[in-house]
């Protein structure tokens, strides 16, 4: 397996020994193994630019939180198709071909890893970290009571919060009447995207789907070259957060407003975003872990839902575009760059 493929998510040097709770100790003389794979991305980025990584530490940090130490109690690695869809049933071929305590399934949009893993496994346990739709997409039997070896967060919280998130950008942007939605074939079909198109239509906005597949986005750009929205909705799957500054760079050159899932986007750049906190999800994910080593069932725990979620807004960005910020909005922010 390459070396850019994976990676010990313990660094060596920023581990530390911890006292193991009392409830723990009867596997002190167990080394769990944990794998994370993600569709894209890099994990161990040095250079601090790819948002993966901050989310594996935060998984990490939950874990060292819940008392696990590297080498002693606990084993992470992790894993990264970059962006090819085809490497990920390579990936979790070779990681069941050992024994496995639990899999986290990194990334939304299609989830493509948990969709591989369950269809090449029905024993090993399974947390998504942020699944978009795993009720209709055939993941788990319903969040309440999942069955199978699959458990975990689901990030979309369902039509009416992208709803939510339309009517920010035409909060910042009352007189845009094209919008054009960046994202996936399967995410302009998912009631997410179905919500937000019926939310633009009775707002009065025309919407078009600047359609990317995997990581090609040329047709995608396309389209906003030649259809010139006056604003942009950017779809929440990995694919999206992995090529965010693409997009944002992109979007920065058009004079529209543009809203983002998640603050990843705007921390580099884009106008704003509303979404839930992943670095919280990926901490929680630490919990659902650590129940499953202890002997909790995937089948009986509930998938679970964002309880953090968070406004920002770059006035940089705005400024450059021209773009007043209107000051309720301003109010509402979490945060604001300046």
């Amino acid at each position: 397996m390459r070396r850019r493929e994976f990676i010990s998510l313990f660094p060596a040097a920023t581990a530390t020994a911890m006292a193991l709770p009392e409830a723990r100790a009867q596997s002190a003389n167990k080394t769990y193994r944990v794998v994370i794979i993600a569709p894209t991305g890099q994990f161990g980025d040095t250079t601090g630019r790819d948002p993966w990584t901050r989310l594996a530490d935060a998984f990490v940090d939950g874990l060292k939180g819940l008392g696990y130490t590297d080498g002693r109690t606990v084993r992470v690695e992790g894993y990264s198709a970059e962006g090819d869809p085809q490497r990920i049933e390579d990936i979790a071929t070779r990681v069941l071909r050992d024994p496995v305590d639990v899999i986290v399934a990194a990334g939304g949009g299609a989830n493509e890893v948990t969709t591989t893993l369950k269809r090449l496994t029905r024993t090993v346990p399974i947390v998504m970290a942020n699944s978009s739709d795993p009720v209709e997409q055939g993941l788990v039997a319903s969040l309440a009571r999942p069955g199978g070896n699959i458990t975990g967060f689901a990030g979309n919280t369902g039509p009416e919060f992208e709803a939510k998130r339309l009517q920010l950008l035409r909060e910042v942007a009352p007189g845009a009447t094209r919008l054009a939605y960046l994202g996936l074939k399967i995410d302009w079909e998912s009631p997410a995207g179905v919500g937000v198109r019926a939310a633009a239509a009775e707002l009065g906005m025309a919407i078009v789907h600047a359609e990317h597949v995997a990581s090609n986005y040329t047709d995608a750009f396309a389209v906003l070259g030649r259809e010139r929205p006056q604003g942009l909705f950017v779809a929440r799957n990995p694919r999206n957060f992995s090529n965010r500054q693409s997009i944002t760079e992109l979007a920065a050159g058009f004079p529209m407003v543009a809203v983002y899932p998640t603050r990843e986007f705007t921390e580099i750049g884009g106008l704003m975003s509303y979404g839930p906190l992943l670095t919280d999800l990926y901490r929680r994910v630490a919990g659902h872990v650590d129940k499953i080593l202890r002997g909790a069932k995937p089948a009986e725990m509930p998938v679970e839902q964002p309880t953090k979620f968070e406004l920002l807004i770059n006035l940089k960005t705005a400024t450059k575009l021209g773009i007043a910020i209107p000051p309720l909005v301003l109010i509402r922010a979490d945060e604001v760059i300046e």
